[in-house]
């Protein structure tokens, strides 16, 4: 698989997307520290085309101008809506059904609102999918932060989310399940989030 799970401070997931054969790569949420990411694209000599941001917040996005500096011909990947609130240049807007490659790797994006406005996930070749802060192993992201809805959020999950394969690897923002990493199939069936059958349900969920 093309994704290469990062564990960056306490419990902050980046991630490394990439094509070995056209030696391309991007980076998923750097958060406050790619230094282990930039080391795993210098040793697999990739070239670094794009940041991806799957939300504003800055345990997420914190080390993306150093990158920048550091690599001034890459570019800077997120939603219109959350770029208000990143405080530097974003170069490609996505949305739903929006595409990208990265070498032979393709990238199919989602708008996901919920945790913020603007939130996006990422289906890397139809094999997985980086969910950032709206899905974790075992639960979803915050809804009472500025910007956050658990309407929202409930509507994501049923809407955008339950529908898609259960083969999908859910690779989530941050580390707070029992494992890093599970299929969506077995998420459907153990996710407390997921489960729920209407609005009320889900905003009892502590």
């Amino acid at each position: 698989m093309a994704v290469e799970q990062l564990k960056v401070g306490f419990d902050n997931f980046s991630y490394v997307i990439y094509c070995s054969n056209k030696k391309e790569s991007a980076i998923v949420d750097p958060s406050s520290d790619a230094t282990k990411a930039l080391d795993l694209i210098t040793s697999k000599d990739l070239k670094l085309k794009y940041i991806i941001l799957t939300h504003y917040h800055n345990d997420h996005t914190s080390d993306t101008r150093r990158i920048k500096e550091l690599f001034p011909s890459l570019k800077i990947v997120t939603s219109k809506s959350d770029e208000e609130n990143l405080g530097f240049k974003v170069n490609i807007y996505v949305s739903d059904s929006d595409k990208l490659k990265v070498g032979d790797v393709s990238l199919d994006f989602i708008l996901t609102p919920g945790h913020t406005q603007g939130g996006i996930c990422i289906i890397v070749d139809n094999e997985a999918i980086l969910t950032g802060d709206t899905l974790f192993i075992g639960d979803c992201g915050r809804t009472d932060l500025p910007g956050g809805s658990f309407e929202q959020m409930f509507k994501t999950l049923q809407e955008k989310i339950k529908p898609l394969p259960d083969n999908l690897i859910v690779f989530p923002g941050h580390d707070y399940g029992n494992k890093p990493f599970d299929t969506l199939g077995n998420q459907k069936k153990t996710n407390r989030t997921l489960l729920v059958k209407n609005l009320e349900e889900f905003s009892k969920i502590p």
